[in-house]
């Protein structure tokens, strides 16, 4: 049994640091040991040329070949002959050799970058546990290109079937190291291209159906730039349940993962691709190469194992399972409307899922509050540092209240993160500014067009982890913001103002489709618990203790609602019978106006 430092979050989830018994061993003797895992008991012994084979001669696909051949006028054999190199192009080719090579490397760069990786042992043994009994399909968050590394590193180390993981194109050496780990590359733009799309269909199918290795991908499609969780795409996970829905499969099994950073790698270049400034070509080798890198700290990760979700569970009702049974698996079929809900729905419940999974870190509640802090007193006369500290206990409180989990280590915590994140901020004589020069060597002063460009990247840092913890405080904002503007205490008709914005922010934050009462009656609760409102049947009532909770609130959101998505909002109140006006200049000045004239809407 090794001998492992553990950590306990507010949910008294146990979470072990892996990197504690890392450091006590020799990186060679971490990859050359007995690597054992036990696979999916129903899987056939395949190898990867195996897969690759049971993929051009499956049914499908040779239905697809005859079929593109008719079209086009081409031989079979010439269609075959494309879709095979299609298939080299797409395959991983899996080999323990390189697993270990990239387990030895991992072991030096993830020790050298993190104070701890900690890891929930309950949701890994779970998820041991559930490889053994269905294809299991993993589906972390996805924010930085670690991401891609530490799921294979984590089940490596637990003796846990390593992952064959999605991924973009990679042309260049690493690429080849990471094929050989275990990733399968897909083009960035694949359009039209049939015979594309049914070699990656059938590619896809054929492991989940065998249950070769758990499959990994992300559901938000890509990296998210701004830290905060996307819109889920639906095209890889309706591929991955299909075999559940045509019955090739008993069941699959669904685990979200959670994976939370201290402090993120790209920051900066997140930053800079923000303002438009062209991203460099990406590489996991680039980043490790930038400046630097490798001799800054990064904190601390975290990573969640969800609880394995069963597929044949969440679909039950929701599949009209006669329409699979009245076509032959082998010919192509698009998926009805009710199973397209289905799928959208389970892919809004991952990514919720993920979101609630997550840590929060103190500096992103830090974040928020110099984001709320006016300007000039960050870069001229500093933000004292025990008002910062006691709005941020304050605000730890309310997370608490809100049912976040929060990573909240020691109690130095608040000099420990300041000094994590110098990159961003500085302390000086009891105060905070923000970090105007990252070199304060400099010979030559910064010219004006440099000063404005290293301020935004500053304020954008901030702001993507602001987005961290922004899952946290939606529900409750938008309900807050809902009783400012309508200046109502009536239940249903907040509910139906709460309904508007969710409906309109559907593409900025993550609502789970068909749950508006059930994320209504969620904020009430919130808010009444952190003693802002008290609410009854038919009312919500604004408590004179809960003004600074809703102020807050409403300058958290103000800034997205009424910037990025101030043109939406006003497009579709053209289609409504009342228009609302917002003041910059303070968080409180939302006016609600009914129209003098229904047909000549403000």
């Amino acid at each position: 049994m090794l001998d492992l430092v553990e950590f306990r979050n507010n949910d008294d989830e146990e979470f072990t640091d892996i990197l504690e018994e890392r450091r006590r061993t020799t990186d060679l003797g971490y990859a050359l040991r007995t690597f054992n895992p036990q696979p999916y008991k129903g899987a056939p012994t395949l190898s990867t040329s195996d897969l690759n084979k049971a993929v051009l001669e499956s049914q499908y696909l040779c239905f697809i070949i005859k079929e593109i051949a008719i079209e086009t006028g081409s031989s079979v054999e010439k269609v075959k002959e494309d879709a095979s190199v299609i298939l080299k192009e797409m395959s991983h080719n899996l080999q323990l050799g390189f697993i270990r090579l990239m387990g030895y490397t991992l072991n030096k760069v993830f020790k050298r970058l993190y104070r701890s990786i900690y890891v929930n042992m309950e949701g890994l043994n779970m998820l041991k546990q559930a490889i053994q009994e269905s294809p299991v399909i993993l589906i972390p968050n996805h924010r930085s290109y670690v991401d891609f590394l530490i799921i294979s590193y984590i089940l490596f180390t637990y003796d846990i079937p390593v992952p064959v993981i999605a991924a973009g194109i990679h042309v260049t050496i690493i690429g080849g190291i990471l094929r050989r780990s275990g990733a399968f590359y897909i083009r960035r733009a694949i359009g039209s291209d049939k015979l594309y799309w049914a070699v990656l269909l059938e590619y896809v199918q054929t492991i989940v159906r065998t249950g070769y290795a758990p499959l990994e991908f992300y559901v938000e499609g890509f990296r998210s730039r701004t830290l905060k969780s996307l819109v889920p795409k639906l095209g890889m996970m309706d591929m991955v349940l299909e075999p559940y829905f045509k019955g090739e499969v008993f069941d699959i099994t669904l685990v979200p993962i959670s994976i939370s950073y201290d402090r993120v790698l790209e920051e900066s270049l997140l930053a800079l691709e923000l303002l438009g400034v062209p991203r460099p070509q990406e590489s996991i080798t680039g980043l490790f190469k930038a400046s630097g890198v490798l001799q800054d700290d990064y904190g601390c990760m975290h990573v969640n194992f969800g609880r394995p979700l069963s597929a044949r569970q969440l679909c039950e009702g929701k599949i009209n399972w006669s329409e699979y049974n009245l076509i032959p698996r082998n010919l192509p079929q698009r998926p009805t409307a009710e199973t397209q809900d289905c799928v959208n729905w389970l892919a809004h419940l991952i990514v919720r899922t993920q979101e609630e999974g997550s840590l929060i870190s103190p500096w992103s509640l830090v974040a928020c509050l110099l984001l709320q802090t006016p300007f000039t007193t960050l870069t001229e006369e500093g933000l004292q540092w025990h008002q910062l500290t006691e709005k941020t206990l304050w605000l730890r409180k309310l997370v608490l209240d809100f049912g976040a989990r929060l990573n909240w280590p020691d109690s130095e915590v608040m000099s420990s993160t300041v000094a994590l994140h110098h990159s961003i901020v500085h302390h000086k004589e009891n105060r905070i500014y923000l970090v105007q020069d990252e070199d304060p060597a400099r010979q030559d002063p910064l010219s004006p067009e440099e000063g404005v460009m290293r301020m935004a990247v500053v304020v954008l840092m901030l702001v993507s982890y602001r987005n961290q913890a922004l899952h946290v405080f939606v529900r409750p904002g938008i309900l807050a913001i809902a009783i400012h503007i309508t200046k109502s205490t009536r239940k249903d008709e907040l509910f139906n103002f709460f309904c508007f914005l969710r409906d309109v922010f559907s593409d900025e934050f993550i609502f789970i489709p068909g749950r508006a009462a059930q994320d209504f009656e969620e904020a009430c609760s919130l808010l009444q618990k952190c003693g802002a409102v008290h609410t009854s049947q038919q009312e919500v009532t604004v408590l004179e203790t809960g003004l600074e909770v809703l102020s807050f609130l409403q300058k958290l959101l103000k800034v997205i609602i009424f910037g990025e998505k101030r043109a939406h909002v006003h497009l579709l109140l053209l289609k409504s019978s009342h228009s609302f006006t917002f003041n910059p200049e303070s968080c409180g000045s939302f006016e609600w106006f009914p129209p003098a004239d229904p047909e000549h809407p403000a």
